[in-house]
């Protein structure tokens, strides 16, 4: 009998344990009413799809940092909204956010388009080759790739903007500030080694010889878009070393918050709002207006006259903001008077059209080491300004670039190298 009831409890508690270990049936919807839609399955690192919804035109965006970044991906936020504002009930989007780069966001990128989302905007650099590759696979969705050179001939395009215009203005603001105050040396904290990087860089540099021919810019490379701590550590050794002002090229407005707290100038990027960590020594913001040209090209996805293509745009576009200097804005109480009629007339300039970012990198340019590297009357490509090599021409069908995006120019400290 004893044997035979622990026999009789080992059964009840087997079936016991096999019951909990059966999830419950999902309770069936009631008569007339679709069934509830089946949880955003998770993905890699935690991060889980979201669900289109029938009968609209669905967006997906993918972003590298968070929307919170106040910068690249802050503007990029921005700019989705301004597309379901403008398109209404017609559209739906959606988005991911602090999705790394790599194999990770090529997961990403293909179960979005497999959970039936019409168009993919994917918003960093390193997001390019995954785009490709998910666009080949999936015909009948569009792609966008922020910042990247490759495209094809059917469903996928990339979309970028001669930023290096406004970042030229910034250098002129940052040395006249250093001017001003009897310094000759600024700061920039570059993410990537990339000709985007590279030409924003010189852009500043060339602007900064404008107002401060004496000045001086040095780098500090972090190797990442976004990193708060790396950003903030650069512009503190950056002002270690003896910069008064310091430009980012990162996604976070810690460094212009990290020289004000010393009593210095910043200069940011990506985002109108990203002064407001420091109003006083915040001296301006080269920003993004995505909204207007997500909303073109959504509505030719839509209306089938979308056609894929290398989309750059310059100031003319009306997608690119300087803080402080377009139209109903004032400049920070940090911009010299004397800089602002300076600034604004080249800003008029591109603004009409009559000046663009091949008049910035028009020779004689030198470079860093005095070496001439622009003739005289000789103005970069697109090519050139992109680095389009040989290797990334034959890929592309482009024309190759002859004076390549790989070089530093006048007015960058002399000791600097690219990495």
């Amino acid at each position: 009998m004893r044997k035979t009831w622990i026999g009789v409890t080992l059964l009840l508690i087997t079936a016991l344990v096999l019951a909990a270990c059966v999830a419950p049936a999902a309770p069936a919807a009631p008569s007339g009413e679709a069934p509830a839609p089946a949880p955003a399955a998770p993905e890699t690192g935690g991060i889980q799809i979201p669900q289109p919804v029938e009968g609209k035109f669905n967006v997906a965006f993918v972003y590298v940092g968070p929307i919170g970044d106040g910068g690249w991906t802050y503007a990029h936020n921005e700019g989705r909204l301004y597309l379901q504002e403008k398109l209404g009930d017609a559209v739906h989007t959606a988005y991911l956010e602090s999705v790394p780069e790599g194999t990770d966001a090529e997961r990403v990128i293909r179960n979005l388009a497999r959970a039936g989302f019409n168009a993919i905007f994917t918003t960093s650099f390193g997001f390019m080759d995954p785009t490709a590759t998910v666009a080949e696979e999936f015909p009948d969705v569009y792609f966008v790739h922020i910042s990247g050179y490759l495209k094809n001939e059917t469903n996928f395009a990339n979309l970028f903007g001669g930023m290096e215009s406004m970042k030229y203005l910034a250098g002129m603001i940052a040395g006249a500030r250093a001017a001003a105050d009897g310094q000759t040396k600024i700061g920039y904290i570059a993410p990537f080694p990339i000709p985007e990087v590279i030409r924003h860089i010189n852009a500043a540099a060339l602007g900064m010889r404008q107002t401060c021919p004496e000045c001086t810019l040095d780098i500090r490379w972090i190797f990442t878009w976004f990193d708060p701590s790396l950003e903030r550590q650069a512009a503190e050794t950056l002002m270690d070393a003896g910069a008064y002002v310091v430009i980012t090229g990162a996604d976070t407005a810690g460094p212009v918050q990290a020289a004000g707290e010393r009593g210095l100038y910043g200069i940011a990027y990506d985002s109108r709002n990203a002064c407001d960590v420091d109003p006083v020594h915040c001296l301006t913001v080269p920003y993004w207006e995505w909204g207007p040209f997500y909303t073109l090209l959504v509505e030719q996805m839509m209306d089938g006259t979308f056609v894929p293509d290398d989309f750059y745009f310059d100031v003319d576009s009306g997608a690119l903001g300087l803080l402080g200097f377009m139209e109903g804005q004032e400049p920070a109480p940090g911009v010299p008077a004397e800089v602002i009629p300076l600034v604004r007339d080249v800003l008029d300039q591109m603004l009409s059209g009559e000046m663009n970012r091949f008049d910035i990198f028009t020779g004689p340019i030198n470079n860093n080491k005095g070496e001439l590297v622009i003739p005289a009357g000789v103005s970069l490509t697109q090519s050139d300004l992109e680095g389009i090599d040989a290797t990334i021409a034959a890929q592309t069908g482009r024309e190759a670039c002859t004076i390549c995006m790989n070089w530093l120019a006048e007015g960058v400290s002399p000791d600097a190298e690219l990495p």
